[in-house]
């Protein structure tokens, strides 16, 4: 794809790679100790299997479900914006192609719009007393 110039490269850089892996570690060890916490509130003679789950939605799943949306909010402009870019060089690319046409070549079933004069446009022959 051919980027016009402005356009920010889709390839990810060497440190976003980095941080991606980063923050997949974080989410990974937060929600192994959010369910080290329900497994031992599963387990305790005090605690049951209803506040593990509580405990790992709570603690766990929600926290991290937050800030990965949050943290996805600038790629998602991005995206949008990218989507934005490229149907507005389609309609340009639509725009010049038609401009491109002939008028008369069009083949159009439109009225007005085959290159011939409307029927209405042409003076009547009168005969001559």
């Amino acid at each position: 794809m051919l980027h016009s110039k402005g356009a920010h490269n889709a390839t990810p850089t060497t440190y976003q790679l980095k941080l991606s892996v980063f923050v997949h570690l974080i989410v990974i060890g937060w929600l192994y100790v959010a369910l080290m916490m329900a497994v031992a509130e599963a387990t305790n003679t005090t605690g049951t299997v209803l506040g593990a789950i509580f405990t790992f939605l709570l603690y766990g799943l929600a926290p991290v479900a937050l800030v990965v949306y949050l943290m996805g909010t600038p790629a998602r402009r991005r995206a949008i914006r990218q989507r934005e870019l490229e149907a507005q060089e389609a309609a340009r690319r639509a725009a010049a192609e038609e401009a491109r046409q002939p008028t008369g070549t069009t083949g159009s079933d439109l009225p007005d719009q085959g290159g011939e004069a409307p029927a209405d446009a042409v003076a009547p022959v009168r005969k001559e007393p």
